[in-house]
């Protein structure tokens, strides 16, 4: 993949953050938007950005840098959960904590949000402090967002205390939106100028790329990507006042800039910056090397996005608007759900068999399909199928044995009493691990399962939250129709 130049990101992202460094008094709090790690959004819309590259960027800067992680007392109150890896904002927190410090990066403190007493937020406080962590605790800002004299005051950030720092960047980032990474970097900023400290502030967000067109697919994805949450992209009226030039930025950064460019200027006593692309230090759209590549990638994401917001719709998760949003961002850029390959495939051998089916494309370009049967659904059909695809084994080869699999029936729908179970995706690669033990035409298929990462996939109704999950954990970019997969009401 020659879409996106990883190496030449790495590098000059590097050097973008250490000249704001060095543009205040060797401080510098980093608003840090995103995932840290496992950025597959960005992986799938730039081919060749590496997932991880934001941690690598992390690593190459550790020697200078601290990092704060902050999250909102209400998301830990209503049990957030990051929809792609199915774990609360609180176990995502524990959980890039713990994989930052196998790399060596230093993690300063906790921050909680937006505080008002959550028995929740307490439990997740003491749990913390009896590991030996330093946790602190932010209410919300007296003023905000109108009377700037009480916001920068002992009443509105003064009333936060205060996080000792000791490294020139300060990286405040969180499990998600709305954490409260902003206030959390004006409130420290507050402190260190009455310490005397002249200390900056920036933002580093990947989506919307700046120096892109505001119609460039890779923006337009993130807006598909976002359309659950209201985000927008529009060009920054700030920027194009102030240099006359045309820049990109999302609505609520525009918005809300007015009040943070009058808070900075409060507590600095100078203008810092001119617009809210200004505040920005990504350089992602600089790394592009293939345009075109990355163009068709992000019409992809679109098609991938415009599924699952439909079936959130269908589920009852989303708004009509959201799903209604989905298509006029498609429609914009005249694709439809047939552009992405595996789709027909899917829907062709469901309308074939008169039962739910599944396709997928291998990294060469076959599409192989699988459907539900008596004994399997069809992602665990897809799944046998593929292997034995990606082995040259032939398609009548049993790969599960016999035995093993009337093992599994007996136990699933007799002692656990589930009349109606079939096979999982997860349930045949275990019993083809367990079978490829004493049989070498299934340990030649295991040999392939890890070339199963990165594969499209496609169903024609709607995966239970365990077949997801374990789509997810394979890192297989699946899709599907927004059909019900039974009439039944309840199912796993």
């Amino acid at each position: 993949m020659t879409g996106f130049d990883n190496a030449k990101y790495i590098e000059t992202q590097s050097e973008k953050i250490l000249e704001r460094i060095n543009k205040y008094n060797n401080k510098l709090y980093l608003e840090f938007g995103g995932k840290l790690f496992d950025d597959y959004h960005a992986s799938r819309v730039l081919p060749g950005f590496a997932p991880d590259a934001k941690v690598t960027l992390l690593k190459a800067l550790k020697d200078k840098l601290e990092i704060i992680f902050v999250i909102s007392a209400g998301d830990i109150e209503r049990n957030k959960i990051r929809a792609d890896f199915g774990i609360t904002y609180g176990m995502d927190v524990l959980r890039l904590m713990d994989n930052l410090r196998r790399l060596g990066i230093y993690i300063n403190s906790i921050v909680i949000t937006q505080y008002k007493g959550q028995t929740q937020a307490d439990v997740f406080r003491k749990k913390l402090e009896m590991r030996g962590e330093k946790v602190y605790v932010h209410t919300p800002t007296k003023g905000y967002p109108v009377d700037v004299d009480t916001i920068v005051s002992d009443e509105g950030y003064g009333a936060n205390p205060y996080i000792e720092t000791t490294r020139p960047l300060v990286v405040v980032t969180a499990p998600g939106p709305g954490s409260g990474k902003l206030a959390t970097c004006l409130s420290q900023l507050y402190h260190e100028y009455k310490r005397g400290v002249r200390a900056g502030y920036a933002k580093f967000e990947t989506f919307p790329i700046w120096n892109l067109a505001l119609k460039h697919p890779v923006n337009i994805a993130y807006e598909a990507a976002t359309v659950d949450i209201g985000d927008f992209n529009i060009i920054d009226p700030f920027h194009l006042d102030a240099y006359n030039m045309t820049t990109v930025n999302y609505n609520r950064d525009v918005e809300v800039f007015p009040v943070v460019k009058t808070i900075l200027e409060k507590i600095t006593g100078e203008e810092i910056y001119r617009s809210p692309t200004d505040m920005g230090v990504n350089m992602a759209g600089c790394c592009i090397a293939d345009d075109e590549e990355v163009r068709e990638a992000a019409k992809q994401e679109i098609i991938r996005r415009y599924f699952k917001i439909n079936c959130d719709y269908k589920q009852g998760l989303v708004s009509k608007d959201a799903a209604e949003r989905a298509t006029m961002l498609m429609n914009e850029l005249k694709i439809v759900p047939t552009d992405r390959a595996v789709v027909a495939p899917a829907r062709e051998k469901a309308e074939l068999r008169g039962v739910p089916a599944m396709a997928l494309m291998t990294k060469s370009g076959e599409i192989v399909t699988g459907r539900q049967s008596e004994q399997m659904q069809a992602a665990a059909s897809l799944v046998l199928n593929t292997l034995k695809t990606l082995s040259g084994l032939s398609d009548d080869i049993m790969l599960i044995s016999p035995s093993v699999m009337d093992t599994i029936m007996q136990l699933k729908r007799g002692a656990m009493g589930n009349a109606k179970y079939r096979l999982t995706m997860e349930d045949a690669l275990i019993a083809v691990s367990i079978t490829a033990a004493s049989d070498p035409i299934s340990a030649k298929a295991m040999e392939k399962v890890e070339e199963l990462r990165g594969l499209e996939v496609h169903s024609t109704v709607m995966l239970s939250q365990n077949e997801e999950n374990t789509f997810r954990r394979m890192r297989m970019n699946v899709t599907a129709d927004a059909e019900f997969a039974s009439k039944d009401l309840f199912y796993l």
